[in-house]
């Protein structure tokens, strides 16, 4: 009794446990599910979905939207390729959905190249029927006349599905339209006529084909505000004016200090000079006396030399100003 017992709980663990794996590997409520939907789809094709880690309940719901919406062109193996490779195969069967309701011509190879490449591509394709609005961040330009302009502009994009793979995004459009704005608004004689037209600034920056080579085509640009700002103009005129005169100011400490040293220099010689000459006249006394002991020199040479000294400092006082001999008045004590 208790054997007989004991084989049927061991039949009931065991067949839990096969059942347990059976619908582990074998998902047959998925594989029904399939069959009540139309795709056509094996269990044995499920299992080894399975052995190859790709997830069933991944492939398999994709397969019926696909055949739901009518894509029967799409294959089990396309998606499980796509899947191993690394890719959304819910954004893409999605995305291949809705271009067909908007009739947008895009085929199951570009969608998922648009998706290995990086790309939501199920968004590229809302975008595509519901256009994107970027908002650009403040622009700041300078008009012909010195006064600088910050504009904001709302650019009006819708994907170009063609372009996806390898065309540039968002901020290569920003820096595209901020650089022409920045260019319309500098060919602007005046600020006061950008401010009096700013759709002309559009239409500048319209006509250059910006989204060229991008993934987006530019439906419009609208500017959402302008501000006036600083008077770049004036400020680089007194920072001008500010450098010419610090230039001037060390051109003329230079100089100064040219003659400073020319003079320091002048000064030093004319030392030198009274230098050498009292060095001359402290050799004149030794000559004479030299002179008188070899007998070159008599006395009355050396009254003579005298006189001429004293008739010399006479003259040299006379001629100085302002002394009594020069007046004509003598001092009478």
């Amino acid at each position: 009794m208790i054997d007989s017992m004991m084989f049927t709980i061991i039949l009931i663990v065991g067949g839990i446990i096969f059942l347990t794996l059976f619908f582990h590997y074998v998902p047959f409520f998925l594989w029904l599910s399939a069959k009540v939907s139309g795709v056509n789809v094996s269990l044995i094709q499920l299992f080894l979905m399975r052995i190859r880690n790709v997830p069933p309940y991944v492939i398999v719901p994709a397969m019926i939207e696909a055949h739901k919406a009518g894509l029967r062109d799409i294959t089990r193996d396309e998606l499980e390729a796509h899947y191993l490779a690394g890719g959304h195969v819910e954004k893409v069967v999605h995305a291949l959905v809705s271009a067909n309701k908007a009739d947008i011509e895009l085929t199951f190879q570009m969608a998922t190249a648009i998706d290995l490449a990086g790309r939501d591509v199920f968004e590229a394709v809302q975008m595509s029927v519901n256009p994107k609005v970027i908002d650009t961040p403040p622009v700041y330009a300078v008009a012909k006349n010195g006064i600088q302009l910050i504009t904001k502009a709302r650019v009006t994009v819708r994907a170009n599905i063609k372009q996806l793979v390898g065309g540039a995004g968002e901020d290569t459009i920003l820096a595209r339209v901020g650089e022409g704005i920045v260019a319309s608004i500098g060919m602007s004689d005046s600020h006061a006529d950008v401010l009096e037209k700013p759709d002309s600034i559009s239409k500048v920056v319209l006509q250059k084909g910006l989204d060229a080579g991008t993934a987006f085509e530019i439906l419009s640009i609208d500017i959402a505000d302008i501000d006036i700002g600083k008077n770049i103009g004036a400020e680089l005129q007194i920072d001008q004016a500010n450098a010419d005169k610090n230039i001037a100011q060390a051109k003329a400490e230079e100089r100064r200090a040219m003659a400073v040293a020319n003079e320091q220099e002048m000064k030093a010689k004319a030392q030198e000079a009274r230098a050498k000459v009292i060095e001359a006249e402290a050799e004149v006394p030794r000559a004479m006396a030299e002179a008188f002991r070899k007998g070159n020199l008599g006395i009355m040479d050396y009254c003579k030399i005298k006189n001429i000294e004293a008739d010399t400092t006479m003259r040299e006082t006379i001629a100085k100003p302002g002394t009594p001999s020069s007046t004509g008045k003598s001092e009478i004590k």
